[in-house]
């Protein structure tokens, strides 16, 4: 086999001067941030929906205290 056919049959790399890198890292890497993201938009959903939830309780009417107004009815 000469030196171009081997390289078609060995596992895919991104070929650097330095060092090489298996696709395959890459593909593990991009999974593993994509998931992450997902969990961060679900925690951060849930958190907005839970401050969302809070601020109705401050603005809701029962807790706050009753204020007399004179009657202009005199």
């Amino acid at each position: 086999m000469s030196q171009g056919n081997q390289r078609f049959c060995s596992q895919p790399r991104l070929d650097l001067i330095p060092f090489t890198i298996p696709l395959s890292c890459f593909l593990q890497a991009g999974t593993v941030s994509i998931l992450m993201l997902i969990i961060a938009q679900k925690a951060t959903s849930e958190a907005l929906v839970s401050l969302g939830e809070a601020s109705e309780e401050l603005f809701r009417g029962d807790r706050l205290p009753v204020l007399s107004f004179p009657n202009d009815q005199e």
